[in-house]
């Protein structure tokens, strides 16, 4: 696969995660604030929603950002080059 087929496809995925992350931060935050007749979360609660609402989307940062470094080679080698004795 060419190096730009990987970054469209890289970047089409990202976008798409974006999207979908955004949807489902709105429907934790906004729509419990708009739905009526229900009795109010707690605050404790509520703070845990969103929690675990954006928790997911802190991880696909850390693997998107990974996963472009792997693909442009700017990763750091675990291993450094010493001369063996």
């Amino acid at each position: 696969m060419s190096l730009r087929l990987t970054d469209v496809i890289f970047w089409f995925s990202a976008v798409s995660c974006a999207l979908a992350q955004a949807a489902i931060l709105r429907s934790v935050v906004i729509a419990p604030a708009r739905a009526s007749g229900r009795p109010a979360a707690s605050p404790v609660r509520r703070a845990l929603e969103i929690a675990w609402a954006v928790l997911p989307g802190v991880a696909l940062v850390v693997v998107f950002v990974l996963t472009w470094r792997v693909m442009h080679g700017t990763h750091v080698s675990a291993a450094s080059p010493s001369v063996m004795q």
